[in-house]
């Protein structure tokens, strides 16, 4: 008995000139309208936040820009007016500015020389492995943690000339004959000072050092034992350029920091003796809050805020390409 015959399949379709449809493909409209709803949405979340940062950051740095161009002072408050750039020229004909200046440049550059030297000997040493290098770690981060009214009262204690720790350890220790009053000549106040604003802004730099210490590949040291290289070709030929980046931040920072020395300069000398350690930063809180003159204190500030940007870019353009390393 014959089978009945299969019915003939459907005809297929033939394919269209766009080929098969793709899945999860969208129009090109479709993405703009989408990406665009995605930026917006971005903008409005972090609104907040932009407010927020523009009405702490932004608008009082704008503000003192503006009030730099006025004649301010709140001994005449009705004797307000705009004045350009006349802040800017008394300050470069002021003998005290020019002075100050000089101060800020001698006090910044061993500032800044001493914490990179003595960051980069801690930051190597506690890149070691050695038995209670944890708690060195910890130890070294407490200047840091000080304030800098606390670490000038600490420090004007332990120089006092009278009953201060450093004269009593340098008696016993047979180094001086009398006690000194290390803060009463316009050298050693300037060195001093210098020293304890080191102090507490070291541990910063060591912190950044070491995070740079710890992204080197140990492979690196292991191939240079093996060629021999000694201990100062391997700091120059591998650590150094691997810490360029970090030593560029490190830079920036301190500058910023010496530039803005107040507090501890402030309660060690109060500027003195004389203007032995009188630097800008002094002088602008001396103008804008003794002599109650916003326009010119405001004019300081910006100074500062120009020979800091100055320099930050000098940095930059040294050193930010050098740090390149290949592996």
């Amino acid at each position: 008995m014959a089978s009945p015959a299969a019915p003939n399949p459907a005809p297929a379709k033939p394919p269209s000139a766009a080929g098969p449809p793709r899945k999860g493909k969208k129009s090109l409209r479709y993405r703009i309208g989408h990406g665009a709803s995605d930026t917006v949405r971005a903008y409005a979340l972090n609104a907040p936040a932009l407010i927020v940062l523009f009405s702490l950051v932004a608008y009082p740095i704008g503000y003192s820009l503006w009030v730099s161009l006025h004649q301010q002072n709140l001994k005449r408050p009705d004797d307000t007016e705009f004045i350009g750039l006349q802040n800017y020229i008394a300050l470069w004909q002021d003998p005290t500015f020019l002075s100050s200046l000089r101060t800020t440049g001698f006090f910044v550059l061993l500032v800044v020389s001493m914490t990179v030297v003595l960051a980069m000997v801690l930051a190597l040493v506690l890149n070691e492995s050695f038995l209670g290098r944890g708690v060195l770690r910890s130890l070294a981060l407490l200047p840091w943690a000080m304030p800098g009214v606390v670490n000038g009262l600490m420090w004007r204690t332990i120089f006092d000339a009278n009953t201060g720790a450093l004269n009593g350890l340098l008696t016993q220790l047979g180094l001086i004959d009398s006690y000194q009053a290390w803060l009463s000549s316009p050298s050693g106040a300037f060195f001093m000072t210098a020293f304890a604003q080191v102090w507490n802004t070291l541990p910063f730099a060591v912190i950044l050092l070491l995070a740079g210490l710890s992204t080197i590949p140990s492979d690196l040291y292991d191939a240079a034992r093996v060629d021999r290289a000694g201990v100062f070709q391997r700091f120059r030929q591998i650590t150094l350029p691997w810490l360029l980046h970090p030593l560029l931040i490190v830079l920036i920072l301190e500058t910023m920091n010496a530039f803005r020395a107040f507090d501890t300069i402030y309660v060690l000398t109060g500027g003195g003796p004389g203007d032995a350690t009188s630097i800008i930063a002094v002088l602008n809180v001396r103008t804008a809050l003794t002599y109650t003159d916003f326009g010119l204190g405001s004019a300081y500030a910006w100074v500062i805020t120009a020979f800091t940007l100055v320099i930050s870019v000098g940095y930059v353009a040294a050193l930010y390409r050098k740090g390149s390393f290949e592996v």
